[in-house]
């Protein structure tokens, strides 16, 4: 059972907090239980917190002054998304990483995302070009961390909304969802690896996926988004990044 995991243990300090006075109610609950989510999950993401390392529930309930039940429900999501593990008798830990796995993200990533982006150009319409012109005009702006502690610095989100943009077209909200979910497992792996990420010219390649969507040439985009995923996926593998 989950809940055993939840007895007290040794708790160290940590940077974040999030207040959770007595008696809250249950609106009050879930955005809590939210909160823990999404500062667990960035932190994973980011790479702050390390594949392999435990999660220890006394310490994650004081980092967040909160009871057990937020950040039970939360690791509970992040088990679901695959993000942390739980081991039998030895409670959760930050998923590990490992090139099969890795492999198989980029392999998954091409064959939906690819279907994405020719149903987008088979369905082209002006919005989706604007939209994605947009995206990339963001993208080209935004500042771009060059460590891997800033998982939720800005390029790395207009990166993702850049993405997200060049399927979107596709007119099914399931493809879009679990194009989403397959960037971020994908983007835990990027972060690990970004010196050697960043030796690449990616906005380049990002320019070169709209110019082949505009020009409505499906194959073209295709073939570049499939080297976009494995440049990534070389580069990764290539790194000192144990996988």
């Amino acid at each position: 059972m989950i809940e055993t995991y939840f007895k007290d243990e040794p708790a160290h300090p940590a940077p974040y907090a999030v207040s959770a006075p007595e008696g809250i109610g249950e609106r009050q609950a879930a955005t809590l239980t939210q909160s823990v989510y999404a500062q667990l999950r960035s932190d994973i993401l980011s790479g702050r917190m390390r594949p392999g390392e435990k999660i220890r529930a006394a310490a994650v309930r004081k980092r967040f002054n909160t009871a057990g039940s937020p950040v039970r429900e939360a690791l509970n999501r992040l088990l679901s998304e695959g993000f942390v593990a739980l081991e039998e008798q030895k409670g959760f830990r930050v998923a590990p990483v490992s090139a099969r796995e890795l492999q198989e993200l980029v392999k998954t990533r091409c064959w939906i995302d690819g279907l994405a982006i020719r149903q987008s150009i088979e369905r082209f319409d002006l919005q989706w070009e604007e939209n994605l012109i947009l995206a990339l005009h963001h993208l080209s702006r935004a500042h771009r961390s060059e460590t891997g502690q800033a998982g939720t610095s800005d390029w790395e989100v207009r990166h993702k909304d850049f993405h997200l943009a060049l399927i979107a077209g596709c007119g099914s909200r399931w493809i879009e969802r679990i194009s989403a979910q397959l960037f971020d497992a994908a983007e835990r792996y990027r972060l690990l690896a970004l010196e050697q990420v960043l030796e690449r010219d990616e906005l380049q390649e990002h320019r070169d996926l709209v110019d082949a969507c505009i020009n409505r040439d499906a194959d073209r985009a295709i073939n570049l988004l499939d080297h976009h995923y494995r440049q990534t996926f070389e580069a990764i593998t290539n790194s000192s990044l144990n996988v």
